[in-house]
């Protein structure tokens, strides 16, 4: 293997584990600080995806504007989403047992896969990357790199610094950890915990779509494309430490790393590896590398 090889391949083990990092955190938020088990965040990403397919012809003709106004009407929609849906359905959950969470969620993956159905079909559609940013930058002579996906990682390295601003330097962040500990004890001292509860429900289903939207261009959009996310994302949560930030960022690129030289050089076992890594790490640290 080549340097150029090498590093192409360390660039996408990057963009890979950083945009794993960004959908994970949203499941370690309710699944980590609410306490509830969300098998329906994967929804969350493929709804996030086929927003970029559906919303972008709308959006340019509405507002003459490309790629990011198309993003940033679907991250509007989807917070509001987050917020209905808390609201409706996860904010009856919280006491209730883990079987429970389960069959709700479970049932919400089977409404959202028949809405999506009806109404944008089963096929598999294309995302197009704005032109600006679909180009490529030599690495050498014979190989190039996608300035997309640089991109990618940037956007979700920025993302993990704002997140961890929010809960180590602000108020509300302060709130939420509080909470996370102490539900009746923040209740007692005036914070409005249903609210707060809302907010980091609405942000985690928010940052789920995020990352299907600017990850459509690279995977397409297509029918399911949630569900093998969603098993990934247990994994980078459990690895991580559950309700931790920093340990899903930490577990995520361990995957993205695993993952991407395990199909380079371990081809026939690429589909265990992860899983492999997730059982050596628990025998090490049964509660993951940072549990809060």
């Amino acid at each position: 293997m080549d340097f150029a090889t090498f590093l192409i391949q360390c660039l996408n083990a990057l963009q890979y584990g950083l945009l794993l990092f960004l959908i994970a955190s949203g499941l370690t938020l309710i699944f980590g600080i609410m306490g509830v088990i969300n098998l329906a965040h994967g929804s969350f990403y493929m709804i996030g995806a086929y927003l970029a397919y559906a919303l972008a012809p709308l959006v340019t003709a509405s507002f003459g504007g490309e790629f990011f106004s198309t993003i940033g009407v679907g991250l509007i929609f989807s917070i509001i989403l987050g917020y209905i849906l808390e609201w409706a359905f996860f904010s009856y959950l919280y006491k209730r047992e883990h079987l429970q969470q389960v069959l709700m969620t479970y049932g919400l993956i089977l409404v959202f896969e028949e809405l999506r159905s009806m109404l944008v079909g089963d096929d598999v559609h294309g995302v197009s990357i704005p032109s600006y940013l679909d180009v490529a930058l030599p690495l050498s002579d014979m190989m190039t790199y996608p300035l997309y996906r640089l991109f990618i990682s940037a956007v979700c390295l920025l993302l993990a610094l704002a997140m961890w601003f929010v809960f180590t330097r602000t108020r509300l962040g302060m709130m939420i950890r509080a909470g996370t500990t102490n539900r009746e004890m923040v209740e007692s001292l005036g914070i409005d915990i249903t609210l707060l509860y809302r907010i980091v429900f609405a942000a985690g289903v928010a940052l789920a779509a995020f990352a299907g939207m600017i990850a459509a261009p690279i995977s397409s959009v297509y029918p399911g494309m949630g569900d093998g996310v969603l098993i990934i994302c247990f994994v980078v949560v459990i690895i991580g430490g559950v309700g931790s930030i920093k340990g899903a960022m930490l577990a995520a690129l361990l995957i993205g790393l695993v993952d991407t030289f395990g199909k380079l050089l371990l081809p026939q076992m690429a589909g265990v590896l992860v899983y492999v890594l997730m059982a050596f790490i628990l025998l090490w640290r049964p509660r993951g590398l940072f549990k809060v």
